[in-house]
């Protein structure tokens, strides 16, 4: 490579970060100007979305020597891409689900849809095309797809939020054939769930954690409330079913460390079904895992969005831990310390590892792909 394509190359990659020192903004004095709204933008630049907001070198090495971020796709009409990315090695496909209901979002008279994007395509492309992947029929028991993970033993695992007096639910979805779906649990040993949020497979023992809000109803596209705002444990073998965490305002996103050891549960409380409330929480939590009974114990906070809410969390193959928050996808270390920011200027809700090195964003009305030096935290069980 000559030492202008070299020169240009680096200019490219400085162009897509803003390194912001903590010590920048840490007094604004009694003139500065002051947010006063979690959903104002922190972005003391002027760079061009989308970009890598930088507050800790160590963000530099999760990202690698050459780092790209893309839009790859679009439909300003519809939020197409919002919640349930899953990753299918085989095919090299993610799996992802609009917002729960039509086209506005939250309704009862209608199920949301479930789409797919190919990643060859994405890679050919690396830029944004009008339409939002390929659409995928479930059966009509699946109602308001709100959080995804997998594969697990060839399935996808979707969890509901249903809708109306169907309840949610768990199910298992072939992804070559869709219409092949189990739904595995859909109660609290008799009594319906709320609105179940998302899941994840614990890397050791194989469980599906799932956390279940109110979310359903405070939309209004479910009844009042039967059951607090927990995670539970379920056993996919026995069936076996328990709770593992409560006392949330709205418990959202889960995931675990690499090692199972740690769990993190996001709380997006600040934000209801009715408005926003600033004083409630924005936060992550994290949690012990019992190695024998699996109770998350020992709970403490992680870490306290800036921007928005967290909702969907990842943690990479180094224990990073992501959430998608109000202006893209933000990175903690596993002591708590913001490193950096996936900027995109609107709110991510999730993402998702499609394998090593690919991190996809759905930010409602777009998918976003970065290609980085983070690799994805394996699940290890058999």
């Amino acid at each position: 490579m000559s030492g202008s394509h070299i020169n240009d190359q680096v200019n490219q990659i400085e162009q897509l970060m803003q390194f912001v020192d903590p010590r920048s903004f840490s007094v604004l004095g009694s003139n500065g100007t002051f947010r006063n709204s979690t959903f104002t933008l922190f972005n003391p630049s002027t760079t061009q979305t989308p970009f890598f907001q930088v507050f800790d070198e160590a963000f530099l090495t999760i990202l690698g020597p050459n780092p790209s971020f893309h839009e790859v796709a679009s439909n300003a009409t519809f939020p197409f891409a919002h919640e349930a990315p899953i990753f299918v090695p085989e095919t090299d496909e993610v799996f992802f689900a609009s917002s729960a209901g039509g086209p506005g979002g939250s309704d009862i008279n209608h199920n949301n849809q479930i789409g797919k994007i190919g990643m060859q395509a994405v890679e050919v492309a690396l830029q944004a095309v009008e339409g939002s992947g390929q659409a995928v029929d479930l059966p009509a028991s699946i109602q308001m797809t709100n959080g995804g993970t997998g594969p697990f033993k060839s399935s996808l695992v979707f969890v509901t939020s249903g809708r109306g007096p169907l309840p949610p639910s768990i199910a298992l979805v072939d992804p070559k054939n869709p219409e092949n779906t189990t739904i595995i649990l859909d109660n609290f040993f008799g009594r319906q769930f709320n609105s179940l949020n998302d899941v994840k497979i614990h890397p050791k023992s194989g469980a599906l954690f799932f956390t279940d809000t109110t979310y359903g109803s405070l939309l209004q596209f479910r009844p009042p409330p039967l059951l607090p705002n927990q995670v539970y444990r379920l056993d996919p073998i026995t069936r076996a079913l328990r709770a593992v965490a409560t006392n949330f305002d709205k418990c959202n996103g889960i995931a675990f460390s690499p090692n199972g050891e740690i769990a993190y549960v996001s709380d997006t409380g600040a934000l209801g079904g009715s408005g926003v409330n600033q004083t409630e929480p924005a936060t992550i939590f994290a949690y012990d895992v019992d190695p024998k009974t699996q109770a998350f114990l020992n709970r403490r906070i992680l870490a306290y969005s800036d921007t928005g809410v967290p909702d969907g969390l990842q943690v990479d193959a180094q224990g990073n831990i992501y959430a998608g928050c109000g202006d893209g996808v933000h990175v903690w270390s596993p002591d708590g310390t913001l490193l950096g920011k996936f900027f995109i200027g609107t709110t991510a809700a999730n993402m998702a590892f499609a394998g090593d090195g690919r991190l996809v964003i759905l930010a409602a009305t777009k998918i976003f792909v970065a290609k980085i030096a983070a690799k994805e935290g394996k699940v290890a069980f058999p």
